[in-house]
């Protein structure tokens, strides 16, 4: 019998798209997922997801605003982008207005499109989030990754701006800079600040200051470099991460006067794609920036519960020998296993994807390698966030407790058991490889 002819269309895929792989933290979520279906005991420090709730405020917003079904406007909600506005006077003591705010369906998108309107390259500290790059190549943009070193807490440091950009000073680009910082939970000090807007300054790039866990630094005292540079400077914002909203996908941009014609493109390009966010997450996260007492001491706990969490998971990760920073926000933090190199190369461990595959066969513990952040394959590094355990269940603990006592590992074991699990795991799988 003749072979019957294949008459459905050829694969031809985009070229940049070719080959490119699901985000590595929606991955390993979805893979944590299917092991513990299968039965398989998973801690779960894959994916960096509030463990927290949405403020009930902001939720009895949400509920209230349910029937909003209008399009709204593409550059967001007037009295949302007021209230952005108003939340980075507040905070960061930068003037800026409704009209200097857009709004979209998450960060993620908002710099999906910028790198769409802008022609120039991207530049990118090591180790970095997963998705800026991807990004970048999706759009068909340069890469120039700039390397942090671990004795300088994986920060970037100014000099090293420098070296990036002096060689062709007018080529346009824009800076990525992410503090507290995913993957590795340190941030910057003002003066450190002070001296990367210098350099951006000098070469006139564009810096997108990812602030998405600003309000999450473990003492409360965030600085944003744009009170350093604020004609290059965008913020971007929104309610992932402080506010325990990842789902609700509303993202911040915040620009100075002098680049509203990237808030322009922007715009353009958004009401042609995605048209406008969903309009009660938009009345509802007015409620979120507006701030108030409430608000403030979910907050106040938040910090408190994951400055004494991400101590103890970096007391136990240095106790086994790993080289890590300690953490100043968020729920990240990103050992160097290389001090163990040879002790781990004796049982096949020899890159950081053999490391994370074998720490969660053997213990359990989803991670991800060091590679995926754009660091060299063969370093020792992961990053794990610590952020499986019942948020609102901890959160109306902590309450209980005066806030000028800590929050003691009998208080940790109780209520973020998988968190203090895991870290023993780790802990003494590595103690393990003689």
């Amino acid at each position: 019998m003749a072979r019957r002819k294949q008459t459905s269309p050829d694969v031809n895929l985009n070229l940049n798209v070719r080959g490119l792989k699901q985000s590595a933290t929606l991955a390993i979520n979805e893979r944590s997922a299917q092991l513990i279906r299968e039965g398989r005991q998973v801690f779960r420090f894959g994916l960096g997801q509030s463990p927290f709730p949405v403020p009930q405020p902001v939720v009895d917003e949400l509920r209230a605003n349910a029937h909003q079904k209008d399009y709204l406007p593409v550059r967001g909600l007037r009295g949302l982008r007021d209230a952005v506005a108003g939340y980075h006077r507040r905070m960061h003591g930068i003037e800026r207005t409704g009209d200097d705010v857009l709004i979209g369906p998450g960060s993620k998108e908002l710099m999906f499109v910028l790198q769409l309107v802008y022609y120039g390259d991207l530049v990118i500290p090591t180790p970095s989030w997963v998705s800026y790059a991807p990004q970048a190549r999706i759009v068909g943009r340069q890469i120039h990754w700039v390397p942090t070193r671990p004795e300088n807490d994986w920060r970037l440091m100014p000099d090293d701006l420098d070296r990036a950009c002096r060689d062709d000073p007018g080529r346009p680009r824009i800076v990525i800079l992410n503090y507290p910082s995913n993957p590795t939970g340190d941030t910057y000090t003002a003066d450190e600040l002070k001296a990367l807007a210098k350099v951006a300054k000098k070469y006139k790039v564009i810096l997108v200051s990812d602030e998405i866990y600003g309000e999450l630094h473990h003492r409360g005292q965030h600085v944003s470099i744009s009170r350093f540079y604020p004609e290059g400077t965008i913020i971007s914002g929104g309610l992932s991460k402080w506010c325990g909203a990842g789902g609700w996908r509303l993202g911040t941009f915040t620009f100075p006067h002098t680049l509203h014609w990237l808030l322009e493109a922007m715009s353009t390009v958004a009401s042609e794609t995605f048209t406008s966010t969903s309009a009660p997450i938009q009345y509802a996260a007015i409620r979120a920036f507006e701030g108030g007492l409430e608000i403030e001491n979910y907050l106040v706990q938040s910090r408190r519960i994951l400055r004494h969490l991400g101590r103890h998971v970096w007391h136990e990760l240095q106790r086994a020998g790993a080289q890590v920073s300690e953490p100043v926000g968020g729920f990240y933090l990103f050992p160097d296993f290389s001090p163990l190199r040879e002790r781990l190369a004796r049982h096949g461990v020899i890159d950081s994807a053999t490391l994370c595959e074998r720490m969660l066969e053997e213990t359990g513990v989803a991670t991800l390698p060091g590679a995926d952040f754009g660091r060299p394959a063969a370093e020792l590094t992961l990053r794990l966030a610590y952020v499986d355990f019942g948020g609102a269940r901890t959160l109306a603990a902590a309450q209980q407790v005066p806030l000028d006592q800590p929050l003691d590992r009998a208080f940790l074991e109780q209520y973020c058991p998988n968190v203090i699990h895991a870290a023993t795991a780790m802990a003494q799988w590595i103690k393990k490889m003689k």
